[in-house]
């Protein structure tokens, strides 16, 4: 019955052991515990102790039932080398069980301890991994005398159990670090991926190498990442791309001059083509460096960034705790850098490329634009051809016509006086005189259409005859200001009453333009002219005597372009009208006021002549605004001929 209930308390003690082994995969201190807790007790002894032991030292982890004056002398002691005072000693050194029958009798056992403990004999059983002691567990006894087998067989157990503790945790460590390095191998991957990515998707430089920059400086544990690349004709590294670091940092780096000669750790990788970490910043000598001490950085690695042939830049990692590098960290940063290096090539193959691209565009765009002069050369050549033609066959019956008409009129009034001194009978007078005033009238008609078919062959003629004056330098405002004054003073003279009020807003920086001065006032005269007639039209159609017809003009400097703008507040444009307003004869306005000519002159002299742009702003009853755009550049270089 006795062996029986021994045998359940065995079974148990190993059960629970087990069942914490099994809930404490990474933490051997619960194992520790109970098997100390239970091997006194199963053993028949008083206390226990358990060492780990490292291939040096003995390390104390677990302790039963220790007196606090003994407890505290092992703390003192421990971690310690094996030796023959101890049974723990003894067991390491034997890789076998030890036992000590009786303390006192024992010569090399060191009696203080046994004294304080209390306990006259001992067992001491090795935890064993491939036949090498990784630890000991030690029973004590206060009586002299050999522990039973059985004893010393359950001990065997508890320490072949603290073993398999042992080892699973370490089992457990090293897959996960294995695991830890195969996430980390996974990042670098996808980080090497996302660069590849970056720099096969773009020849943006900046945004390569800052994914570069960001990417190095994750990967490596790093607060800090930057990308330098090499000036040759200055011979000195540029700051291209940073991460991590504050604006005022980038700026003095910016404005540092990083060169070749300089005793610095990035010229000195580049001169070795090998990487150079700094563990501590404080130590470096280097002027340079007090910029990234002063913000907190203590340790950095240089990786050059270098071709076959020539230096390419540099990649550069800061770390706010001092330390060297690992291995792993400076060969995953070379890797980097050789993507660097080429999306560095690239980039630059790119800009030489897109920079003859630029130069072969301008090319085309000038013979284009030669081609288009050509063209409209030969267009108004042929028109003013046609337009001579016209006035030659049709200006002299044109005049026979309206001389004609002027003196049928003239002779019907003598006829009228004539027929006065006949006698006729009053239905006949009257029917003379109606007669004769309806051949006025119709002489009247033939006259005032004769002259509306002179105007339209003058205005042609006005329309295909080239450029006047030549091309030279004209302030912008006082092409505006002329033109508003001009067309001003011709509406007066044409109506005595007309009334409109003028304002504009001239930019003081528009400058001059080299342009074709009277060519650009006749295109803003005739844009006036036209703000002048639907800001009166919209008053007339309002009956408002208290509506007040304004035109305005104004200038503005936008650097690379001077912009006018002409508003009137009229009856504003139709989408119908404004798809047609710059053709050739079209016009809204009642026959005999307008010839459709002006605002295709107007078109041809800004747009082809002077390659601006002009634009039309405009809403139904509110208001219409000519916008002209005029290049500085193209006015200033075209050798443009007029048109």
């Amino acid at each position: 019955m006795r062996e029986r209930d021994e045998a359940l308390e065995q079974y148990r003690a190993t059960s629970e052991v087990l069942r914490v082994i099994s809930n404490s995969p990474t933490n051997l201190q619960p194992v520790f515990d109970t098997i100390v807790k239970f091997a006194p007790r199963l053993c028949g002894a008083n206390h226990c102790v358990l060492y780990r032991f490292d291939g040096e030292l003995l390390h104390l982890v677990a302790h039963h039932n220790l007196p606090g004056e003994l407890l505290e002398m092992l703390r003192r002691l421990y971690p310690m080398r094996p030796s023959r005072m101890h049974a723990a000693g003894r067991a390491i050194m034997s890789a076998a069980v030890v036992e000590i029958a009786d303390t006192l009798s024992d010569p090399e056992y060191q009696q203080k301890v046994a004294v304080l403990g209390g306990w006259r004999s001992m067992v001491a059983a090795p935890v064993l991994r491939n036949a090498i002691p990784i630890g000991i567990i030690v029973i004590q006894r206060a009586e002299a005398g050999k522990f039973p087998e059985g004893q010393i067989a359950l001990l065997k157990t508890f320490a072949d159990q603290a073993a398999i503790a042992i080892e699973n945790v370490r089992l457990f460590d090293e897959v996960q670090t294995r695991t830890r390095e195969l996430a980390r191998s996974v990042e670098e991957l996808r980080a090497l991926g996302e660069v590849t990515q970056a720099v096969n998707s773009t020849v943006d430089l900046e945004t390569v190498l800052t994914t570069i920059a960001v990417k190095a400086a994750q990967l490596s544990s790093t607060e800090a990442g930057a990308i330098y690349v090499f000036d040759d004709a200055k011979q000195e590294f540029r700051l291209r791309a940073t991460y991590g670091l504050d604006d005022a940092v980038v700026a003095q780096l910016k404005r540092s001059h990083l060169g070749l000669r300089r005793p610095l750790a990035i010229s000195d990788a580049v001169k070795r083509r090998a990487p150079i970490q700094i563990p501590n910043l404080q130590d470096d000598p280097s002027a340079a460096v007090d910029i990234i001490v002063r913000a907190g950085f203590r340790a950095l690695l240089v990786v050059p960034l270098l071709s076959v042939d020539r230096i390419v830049g540099a990649l550069v990692v800061r770390r706010k705790q001092p330390g060297e590098f690992p291995k792993s960290i400076i060969e995953l940063l070379q890797t980097f850098a050789g993507q660097s290096v080429l999306a560095i090539q690239n980039a630059r193959l790119f800009e030489s490329v897109e920079a003859r691209t630029r130069e072969l565009t301008a090319s085309l765009e000038d013979l284009r634009t030669t081609q288009d002069r050509l063209v409209q050369t030969q267009k108004l050549a042929s028109l003013g051809q046609l337009t001579a033609g016209i006035a030659h066959e049709i200006k002299n019956p044109l005049n026979f016509v309206n001389n004609f008409s002027a003196l049928s009129s003239e002779l019907t009034d003598e006829l009228n006086n004539v027929l006065i001194k006949e006698r006729l009978s009053p239905e006949g007078r009257e029917e003379v005189d109606e007669l004769t005033r309806l051949l006025k009238e119709n002489l009247e008609k033939v006259a005032q259409h004769g002259k509306r078919a002179d105007s339209i062959v003058k205005s042609m003629l006005l329309h295909s005859r080239e450029s006047s004056g030549e091309r030279r330098s004209a302030d912008i405002n006082a092409l505006v200001q002329e033109s508003l004054n001009l067309a001003y003073h011709g509406a007066r003279a044409e109506k005595a009453d007309f009334s409109i009020t003028l304002k504009h807003e001239l930019d003081p920086n528009a400058g001059a333009l080299n342009l074709y001065p009277q060519e650009m006032i006749r295109a803003l005269l005739n844009l006036v002219s036209n703000g002048f007639y639907a800001a009166n039209k919209r008053k007339i159609e309002a009956g408002d005597e208290a509506f007040e017809p304004v035109v305005s003009a104004a200038t503005r400097n936008l650097g690379k372009t001077v912009e006018i703008r002409i508003r009137d507040n009229g009856t504003g444009i139709p989408p119908e009208v404004r798809e047609k307003m710059f053709n050739p004869f079209f016009t809204t306005k009642p026959t005999g006021e307008g010839t459709g000519l002006g605002l295709s002159m107007t078109h041809d002299i800004i747009v082809k002549q002077h390659g601006a742009r002009i634009d039309v702003e405009t809403k139904l009853g509110e208001f219409t605004e000519v916008i002209i755009t005029l290049p500085r550049d193209r006015l200033a270089t075209s050798g443009m001929e007029p048109e």
